[in-house]
């Protein structure tokens, strides 16, 4: 072959050799399940960055960064434009009860209630819905909230409905009022002995029907659960509720091993998406169990702690204070158990590998277990056993929280539902370190936000707004109530996020968007961070996602 040959050659293949050099040096793109862009993404990661896109694969973020560098590095098999909308990590309420808020959803609702009249009326129209029921109940009403803010009594219920018991809950779980029919299937008389409440009777010995802390335990224990199926089918009725305002962890305080197991089995069948965090009751049945087999970890349910309930609420004053009622001089409220039987379940639960997590509103009840803790602990901070509420705090108990390593596990929305009352209850100079969140938040560097529904509303946006701004949905107070322990609005998303994970020891899985977290996100119409803060509480959830996967989508 000529020389002039060779050379056509070499013109003719140096172009696809250069080709061919160029392809072997672009690697393939990663193959992705989901790809989502154009949005303002707040990670809530430890320098709280923000970005643009993020990718998911097998459940998991797997990238966060410029859309233009994802998708030159991922090949998506769902790419998602989020519209210029705002993404922020899966909500987590860090203290509610969902089991026994699905279970009563076809309870009558008594929130918001005005006055005794409209409580009636409110269970007649429920007793019209469900005739057939066995019991009327209802819950959500406060006395606070009537013109008389008198305790009502059960006469109106005996001569409206003599034949079919009734109890219907106070707000804060901590008080209920039957009627006569109720009193006598549960066999309670003006005998019957209580302890850690109060049977509550009129000045001739009566029964009046209002029934305190362990006593409404006598006549709410007669009522049966709902069949397995029915329950099934509130639970998933509550997740839809959950889902539609971005909740995608919840914290359920206080359940029995029955209770978890039937809500494990709906998540294996992956019907009940909801990851949760769920608190034991310390029963002999529960301890037995749990402390022989150990924490449960996985990336749908969580037991690693015991719900414990210290004293009452503050509304039907329960609460457990050093010195009296500032309205009632001769009461002090109660513990609900002995301080033995806490200082021992304190000592078996050190021994164990499970939290302690203790209900304490008063703050004699909140000296009395954050002591306790410091004994039992005996200098191990890093155990994450927590206060729940930790409401009424003495200044000379505060510095416990940091000194002995406690989670304070606060509801930020009790604060504003309370503050119109709370006053009365406690004087001026005790309110000042009650709802004390940003006080707290200074001794342990981290707060868990939660809201306890049912006692108070779902929305978790609704406790953001009263953390930042302490006002009710209204905008009340104009300068809001005790400003000094507003938190800002970083540590609230952190608080409902990252911070309430890290309360359950699952900080390394859920909380944030980053590479390996569990792929759990919201998506809202509004900038948590910038927006005014009367718009906070009408922020609107556009999407839930779960694991990569869309589980709720207001269309």
């Amino acid at each position: 072959m000529s020389r002039s040959n060779h050379s056509s050659l070499r013109h003719f293949f140096a172009p696809l050799l250069l080709l061919a050099l160029l392809s072997g040096c672009q690697s393939p793109r990663e193959a992705v399940d989901l790809l989502v862009t154009n949005a303002t993404v707040y990670t809530v990661d430890s320098t709280f960055a923000k970005a643009e896109a993020f990718a998911v694969k097998n459940g998991k973020f797997v990238a966060v960064g410029s859309a233009a560098e994802l998708k030159a590095k991922y090949q998506a098999a769902q790419e998602v434009d989020a519209g210029g909308k705002f993404i922020y990590p899966g909500f987590y309420d860090a203290h509610c009860h969902f089991y026994r808020y699905a279970l009563a959803l076809p309870s009558a609702d008594l929130v918001g209630t005005n006055s005794w009249k409209a409580v009636i009326e409110k269970l007649q129209e429920n007793r019209k819905k469900y005739p057939q029921a066995a019991w009327l109940t209802g819950r959500g009403w406060d006395q606070n909230d009537w013109p008389s803010k008198q305790f009502p009594t059960k006469d109106t219920l005996d001569r409206l409905f003599p034949d079919v018991p009734v109890l219907i809950t106070r707000v804060d779980g901590h008080a209920a009022l039957v009627n006569q029919k109720a009193l006598d299937l549960a066999g309670v008389t003006a005998r019957t002995p209580i302890s850690g409440g109060t049977i509550t009777r009129d000045a001739q010995g009566r029964l009046t029907g209002l029934l305190v802390d362990n006593a409404t335990r006598l006549v709410s224990s007669k009522i049966a659960d709902p069949a397995p199926a029915e329950a099934a089918q509130l639970l998933l009725q509550a997740q839809q509720n959950c889902l539609a305002v971005g909740l995608t962890s919840l914290a359920d305080a206080g359940l029995d091993k029955a209770d978890i197991d039937q809500m494990a089995a709906l998540q294996q069948q992956k019907k009940l998406k909801l990851r949760l965090y769920a608190m034991l009751a310390p029963t002999p049945e529960n301890r037995a169990y749990y402390l022989k087999n150990g924490p449960v970890f996985t990336d749908q349910l969580t037991i690693n702690s015991f719900k414990v309930y210290a004293d009452g609420a503050l509304g039907s004053r329960g609460a457990c204070l050093v010195k009296p009622y500032a309205d009632k001089p001769k009461e002090t409220g109660f513990l609900l158990s002995t301080e033995k039987q806490f200082r021992d379940l304190a000592k078996e639960l050190a021994a164990s590998k499970f939290q302690m997590n203790t209900h304490a509103i008063g703050d004699s009840a909140n000296r009395i277990i954050l002591n306790i803790y410091g004994e039992a602990l005996k200098g191990q901070k890093d155990r994450r056993w927590r206060i729940e509420h930790a409401q009424v705090i003495t200044p000379a108990d505060m510095p416990k929280f940091g000194q002995f390593g406690i989670v304070p596990s606060v509801q930020p929305t009790h604060a504003t539902s309370d503050m119109y009352w709370a006053g009365e209850r406690l004087g001026a100079e005790r309110l000042k370190t009650a709802y004390a969140y940003a006080e707290l938040l200074k001794q342990y560097g981290q707060l868990a936000l939660g809201s306890d529904f049912p006692v108070e509303d779902i929305n978790p946006l609704f406790g953001f707004h009263s953390a930042v701004a302490r006002q009710d949905a209204k905008n009340f107070p104009k300068d809001g109530f005790q400003m000094e322990n507003a938190i800002s609005r970083e540590q609230a998303l952190r608080g409902m996020t990252t911070w309430a994970a890290h309360a359950g020891f699952e900080e390394k899985r859920k909380g944030q968007i980053k590479p390996g977290m569990l792929a759990d996100f919201v998506v809202l119409d509004t900038d948590l961070l910038t927006a005014p803060k009367e718009q906070l509480r009408g922020a609107a959830v556009l999407q839930t996602w779960i694991g990569g996967q869309l589980v709720f989508d207001r269309k």
